[in-house]
């Protein structure tokens, strides 16, 4: 057991103290005993402790234990106590355990019954402790300060996520792939009235259907192969709290019917169950697609939509907010640097030029991870345009090149405008991982006009 984990014994009896101090210092606990509750209260208010023994009845005081929670309770919630008692009764248990009791332990009882109860009592201590952290968290993630920007793009932004936190209908968030669509989602959870309960994300695109149906409604033991026990969906986790449901345009069609029919009552059926189970849960859906193509072209059912889309919010890209990108990248590269231990960076100003001039068709993400990768490279405390990948340096150098009227002696247009198609043409594939589809999307043409493209100017090996 670690030595550091420290329990507080309080009893009147010297002969119960020394046995709980014997029996928990054989478990490599520091083990702390009092004889009476002022003197606990005023320990523990100096020092920390893991748990605390204490006893119901000290001296003529009847209630001096519950006394001892009651304090615990106000000044301590995450300090488990264990109540003893040699006059103990159910009712005086259930007392004790409604005003807050990790637990409760008859005199006399057995060595392995103390050990058992404190190791349990610490568990739960950690549990509650992570729970809680877990939660500080989210609401940090989910605050509106987190969206960073001053342009009006992104102040519409912010007040349009005020407007609707609120409000139980749900939220479909539209945007491209990297503009910051689950920030906005925590940013509606963290202002709503639901923010001390779970925010739950799952992305449907990252799982096969099968699995998919099981993740966000659960399933009973022995419903399909592999479901050794029964498992909560994320429906069920969400409870009271919200659920977002990231890239819902990749949702297979047999499980938008299910999730239409929990949109309409409320109640999850798990996998392989015949007892549904009531929920309260605010669905936030996210897509990079259009839905309403989707719906003409018979991918995506059209309830499903209309019931999804009651509060359509459109994140802006990078491109659209361009102003934005000094703050974000000063952003950015504080976060990353205080990550990494690096101290202070500064953004050289070569380098901020390149950044402001590159179009960024991976949006925020693509910057924040350009980024990363640039405070962790740099030398010193300064940040050279050589940190930045090659792709971002071939686009400023092109700006920086850029014709912006026509010289005397003329010059040599074709050259010029294959010179920049060219670098922007590289950009869209590196950034698409080499999709001519996808490339072309970004791009704004078809895919027979980038095959062109390729062909022309030698990319087709690329």
């Amino acid at each position: 057991m670690a030595a550091q984990h420290r329990v507080l014994v309080v009893d009147d009896e010297s002969s119960m103290r020394e046995l709980l101090e014997i029996v928990l210092a054989k478990d490599g606990y520091d083990v702390v005993t009092l004889s009476n509750v002022n003197d606990a209260i005023e320990r523990l208010s100096k020092e920390a402790f893991d748990v605390v023994l204490t006893d119901l009845r000290m001296g003529t005081e009847r209630d001096a234990g519950m006394q001892l929670l009651e304090w615990l309770t106000a000044n301590s919630p995450t300090m488990p106590a264990i109540m003893m008692t040699a006059y103990g009764s159910v009712e005086t248990a259930i007392e004790a355990m409604k005003r807050g009791a990790a637990d409760y332990m008859m005199k006399p009882f057995k060595n392995d019954e103390v050990r058992l109860l404190v190791k349990r009592a610490i568990e739960q201590r950690n549990l509650k402790r992570e729970n809680q952290a877990l939660r500080k968290d989210q609401a940090n993630r989910g605050r509106l300060e987190n969206i960073v920007g001053k342009s009006r793009p992104v102040e519409e932004l912010r007040e349009m996520i005020k407007r609707v936190a609120d409000l139980p209908s749900t939220v479909a968030i539209y945007g491209e792939s990297g503009t910051g669509k689950e920030l906005v989602a925590r940013g509606i959870h963290s202002l709503s009235s639901r923010t001390q309960k779970p925010f739950v994300a799952v992305n449907c695109g990252g799982f096969p259907e099968n699995l998919l149906e099981s993740e966000l409604f659960g399933h009973k033991k022995g419903s399909f192969t592999g479901a050794y026990d029964d498992k909560e969906g994320l429906f069920v986790v969400a409870d009271g709290g919200t659920l977002f449901l990231d890239e819902i345009g990749e949702m297979p069609m047999s499980l938008q019917v299910k999730l239409l029919r929990v949109l309409d009552n409320n109640i999850v059926f798990p996998v392989g169950g015949t007892q549904g189970i009531k929920v309260d849960v605010r669905i936030i859906s996210a897509t990079n697609k259009k839905l309403d193509h989707m719906v003409k072209d018979g991918a995506f059912r059209e309830d499903l939509y209309y019931r999804l889309n009651v509060i359509p919010i459109h994140v802006p890209s990078l491109r659209d907010r361009s102003d934005d990108i000094p703050l974000l990248m000063r952003a950015f590269v504080s976060a990353h640097a205080t990550k990494m231990n690096r101290g202070t960076i500064q953004i050289m100003p070569e380098a901020e030029s390149a950044l402001q001039a590159f179009n960024w068709p991976g949006n925020v993400r693509e910057l924040m991870n350009v980024l990363e990768r640039a405070v962790a490279l740099c030398r010193d405390s300064k940040l050279e345009i050589t940190d930045l990948p090659q792709y971002v340096r071939e686009i400023a150098g092109a700006s920086a090149n850029r014709v912006e009227t026509l010289p005397d002696a003329g010059f040599d247009l074709e050259k010029y405008v294959a010179e920049i198609e060219t670098n922007l043409i590289q950009q869209a594939l590196q950034n698409t991982k080499y999709s001519q589809k996808r490339a072309a999307g970004l791009l704004g043409l078809t895919a027979r006009s980038l095959r062109y493209r390729l062909k022309k100017y030698g990319l087709e090996s690329d």
